[in-house]
C-alpha cells in the first residue's frame, strides 16, 4: 500500500491520543530484493527522512525530496497485518533517524515478526532486530556538484563528513546478525570495500565473514544494471565476498511499492 503523497500529513512524532507515529513513504508487500534474504515475501514499512544524499538513491521522495504521510504505531502494525508475511522489512531514507523506529521494531518483536532493518549504518540504536543490513556509503556515493540530481553540490560536504562512522558500524556487527550491503559503482569502490571492512573487523569483537560483505551492483533501472552487474559479480568472485542482486529491479524495474 504505497502511501499517497497528497495524503493529509500529521505534524510531530504524536497524534492527539497521544500514540507515537512515524513519516511513512510507502508500505507495500513484495518480495525481499536485495541480501542474504532475497526473493523472501516482506511487508515493507519505508520512512521518509534520511541524513545522508547519496546521488543515487533509489529512494528519491525519502531523502532529496522527502514526501509522507503520518501513520501511527498502530496504523502501521494492522496494515503489516493484512498481508500473509511474517518478515518485515523497515527501510527509508535512514529509518534510524527516528526515535520512533524503536517502538516499532518492539511491537513487532511482540508480534512475532522477523525484522530486517536496512540502515546506512551511521546511527546505532538498541532495538529488536533480527537482521541489520548495514549499507556503508562509499565516496563514490558523495553528490558532487557534477552528479547531485539538483545540481548544485549543496550536500557533498554534509554527506562526506557523515557517510562512515567506524564505531557505529562495530557497534552493529557486535549487536545484531549483520550484513555489509555496499553499492558498487566500478572497480576502484573496491579499495575503499577492503579499507572499512578492515577497519570494521579491528573494532568489532564479532567476527565479520567474508561470507557477510556482500557486493551490490548500483542501479535503480533495468538498463543501469545491465551495466553494472556483470562487472560487481566478478569483483565478488575476486574477492570471495558475496554477490547480491537487485531482484526487484530485475522483475519490477524501478517501479514504486516494490
Amino acid at each position: 500500500m504505497p502511501v499517497n503523497a497528497d495524503a493529509k500529513e500529521r505534524t510531530g512524532t504524536e497524534t492527539d491520543s497521544g500514540e507515537p507515529s512515524l513519516p511513512v513513504n510507502e508500505l507495500f508487500y513484495s518480495l525481499q530484493g536485495e541480501g542474504k534474504l532475497v526473493g523472501t515475501p516482506s511487508v515493507f514499512v519505508r520512512t521518509s527522512g534520511c541524513n545522508l544524499r547519496c546521488w543515487f538513491c533509489d529512494s528519491y521522495h525519502t531523502s532529496w525530496e522527502p514526501t509522507h504521510a503520518r501513520m501511527t504505531l498502530s496504523e502501521i502494525l494492522a496494515e503489516i497485518e493484512s498481508h500473509d508475511a511474517n518478515h518485515v522489512v523497515v527501510t527509508g531514507g535512514e529509518p534510524l533517524v527516528h526515535d520512533e523506529c524503536v517502538a516499532l521494531l518492539d511491537r513487532l518483536a511482540e508480534a512475532g515478526y522477523h525484522t530486517t532493518v536496512e540502515t546506512n549504518g551511521t546511527i546505532f540504536r538498541d532495538a529488536p532486530i533480527d537482521l541489520a543490513s548495514v549499507s556503508p556509503k562509499l565516496a563514490s556515493s558523495t553528490p558532487t556538484a557534477e552528479r547531485d540530481p539538483k545540481g548544485d553540490g549543496e550536500w557533498a560536504a554534509r554527506h562526506e563528513a557523515r557517510r562512515i562512522d567506524a564505531a557505529a558500524l562495530a557497534k552493529f556487527a557486535d549487536a545484531y546478525e549483520t550484513q555489509l550491503k555496499f553499492v558498487v559503482t566500478d572497480d576502484s569502490d573496491l579499495r575503499e570495500v577492503d579499507r572499512l571492512v578492515s577497519r570494521i573487523r579491528d573494532a568489532a569483537d564479532a567476527t565479520v565473514r567474508d561470507a557477510d560483505v556482500l557486493l551490490m551492483p548500483e542501479g535503480a533501472t533495468r538498463d543501469r544494471l545491465d551495466e553494472t552487474r556483470d562487472r560487481v559479480a566478478e569483483l565478488a568472485m575476486e574477492r570471495g565476498y558475496r554477490y547480491t542482486p537487485r531482484l526487484h529491479v530485475d522483475l519490477w524495474n524501478d517501479a514504486p511499492g516494490t
